[in-house]
């Protein structure tokens, strides 16, 4: 089964909306206990195991949280794009001391997460925002202000993501704290590939991607400071991420020396 996550913010680049952007129906399947979300097509936009609500489903979405590599506790957290709040559960539940954002365009998703996906209700660590992710990455109030953002940005026609200019990247490192880092859900046989790589390349201190997973996203790690790859120490700290989580944390740090 082909899987690509999108998200359905509807804008182009740095471009904003005339008006309020138009979106496909959301809709849902379900099968073999898991809990689909789609936007009016078979395409999956997301998933959730129903009896494990706040377990990462997705490979990619696993994956997305490579940057626990580097960092064992965050204090402030944002999610660009909020799907099917699959990022945000986990790092609120995984996290305690630290807050999470969400910002999502599209209030029917953020309905259906609230009604069918068992996201949490706000508090005073917790908020879902109903923005634009570049108004959001923009906002000077944000800047420096998190140590991870996570970023999932599709149309529901998988043309690539729709934030992709090197402005955009260079706001969302301005959102992170100097040695702070961002994970991008890429697609790696669609031609924005090569054009988003380069834009955060140009942003960012230096960016790794680890290996397609089968469903072909591939994740981007950007550091905002370059890192120090030592594989005996990312080897330890794989290890504790998986005894604490059962994230399959191993196969990122091979996945950073395979293509570093």
């Amino acid at each position: 089964m082909l899987i690509k996550r999108k998200s359905i913010e509807q804008v182009e680049s740095s471009r904003r909306p005339a008006r309020k952007p138009k979106f496909a129906p959301v809709t849902l399947s379900e099968q073999d206990g898991v809990r689909y979300l789609h936007f009016g097509t078979e395409w999956v936009q997301g998933a959730m195991r129903i009896r494990k609500p706040d377990w990462p489903e997705l490979e990619y979405a696993q994956q997305m949280m490579a940057w626990m590599l580097f960092k064992e506790t965050p204090q402030a957290v944002a999610q660009l794009g909020l799907g099917t709040a699959t990022l945000t559960k986990f790092c609120y539940r995984q996290f305690p001391e630290a807050s999470v954002t969400a910002v999502e365009l599209n209030e029917s998703v953020i309905a259906i997460c609230n009604s069918m996906f068992k996201l949490p209700p706000e508090d005073e660590r917790l908020r879902v925002l109903e923005m634009d992710a570049l108004d959001f990455v923009e906002d000077p109030a944000n800047h420096e202000a998190y140590d991870v953002l996570q970023c999932d940005l599709y149309d529901a026609t998988a043309r690539g993501p729709v934030l992709d200019t090197p402005e955009f990247y260079q706001a969302c490192a301005a959102c992170l704290t100097q040695d702070g880092i961002m994970t991008v859900n890429l697609f790696g046989d669609h031609p924005s590939f090569a054009k988003n790589l380069k834009a955060m390349k140009f942003a960012f201190g230096h960016v790794i991607c680890l290996p397609e997973v089968h469903d072909g996203n591939v994740v981007a790690l950007c550091f905002k400071t370059r890192p120090t790859l030592d594989k005996d120490a990312l080897a330890a700290r794989a290890a504790q991420i998986v005894a604490q989580t059962k994230l399959p944390a191993k196969s990122w740090v091979k996945g950073l020396f395979a293509t570093d």
